[in-house]
């Protein structure tokens, strides 16, 4: 006669961390989970990670995202998304999770580092991503700020660097134009730039193809994000004092110091001398 495995829970955190406002309430690894039944879907008020150790399962939720999960997913959880996951039949599932809340994770959801409409992501090996997750709450922690200060650099870095994995694993050819061009346009020295018509024709394509697709995937024009690259430019170059601004102009191929400046402007929101102030007290 069969049995089910036994549910079991190991937590990692017997008291919540807090770092101003933002808090890692709960962290651990759970065995043999039930799931969550995809009529029956959960939402939570805070943001959760949960990374399969061991899975063969589902995930759905109420914005039309159905997938398998496998070894190595991640499942990011946003505030008020419902959703279900849990093992396909017969089998059995091993998980790690982290649960947070605050205003540092609520800006990266705002500002697209966590996506909600991208909630499964992966990154192996699964034993080293393990091991990782679980380093990061040592047992034996005193409630310190030192020990607040050190888990919540771990996690950020783990968090950050499962999406960067993800996201180099997931590129493919079909995305070469897009680096190319962004590669392109956003060339320093003016002799080597060239501008979002002639990149276009580089890629051939029609500009006004490539200039859909462009803003499609980057959220701006290709002309307003080489400007922007140009200014990203000049930015580090009046920090790092190395340039005039009529040497700064020129290498950026603005026609003259005036222009330069108000395309400055217009970008960062300040004039570069105001900005050089800020940089370097100069």
């Amino acid at each position: 006669m069969s049995t089910q495995p036994i549910f079991r829970d190991e937590p990692w955190l017997s008291q919540p961390i807090s770092l101003g406002e933002s808090t890692i309430m709960a962290a651990g690894q759970v065995r043999n989970v039930a799931g969550i039944e995809r009529k029956s879907m959960r939402t939570l008020g805070s943001f959760g990670l949960i990374y399969m150790v061991d899975v063969e399962g589902y995930y759905v939720d109420e914005l039309g995202t159905q997938c398998d999960l496998r070894s190595g997913d991640a499942v990011w959880i946003h505030p008020g998304v419902a959703h279900a996951y849990g093992p396909k039949r017969g089998k059995t599932w091993t998980q790690i999770y982290v649960v947070f809340d605050g205003p540092q994770w609520e800006r990266w959801a705002a500002e697209g580092i966590t996506n909600f409409r991208r909630p499964v992501t992966h990154a192996e090996p699964v034993e080293g991503w393990a091991r990782r997750w679980h380093d990061a709450f040592p047992a034996d922690a005193a409630p310190t700020l030192a020990h607040a200060l050190r888990t919540f650099g771990v996690i950020n870095q783990l968090l950050l660097e499962l999406l960067a994995v993800h996201d180099e694993s997931s590129q493919s050819t079909r995305d070469a134009w897009l680096f190319e061009s962004q590669r392109l346009l956003g060339e320093r020295e003016a002799s080597r730039a060239l501008s979002p018509q002639s990149v276009a024709r580089t890629l051939g394509m029609s500009y006004e193809s490539f200039r859909k697709k462009f803003a499609h995937h980057i959220g701006e024009s290709p002309g307003h994000y080489q400007k922007r690259r140009r200014i990203e430019h000049a930015c580090a170059a009046i920090y790092q004092g190395t340039h005039s601004f009529k040497a700064l102009a020129d290498e950026l191929g603005f026609c003259d110091v005036f222009h330069f400046s108000k395309t400055f402007r217009q970008v960062v929101g300040e004039t570069p001398s105001a900005f050089r102030v800020k940089a370097r007290g100069l």
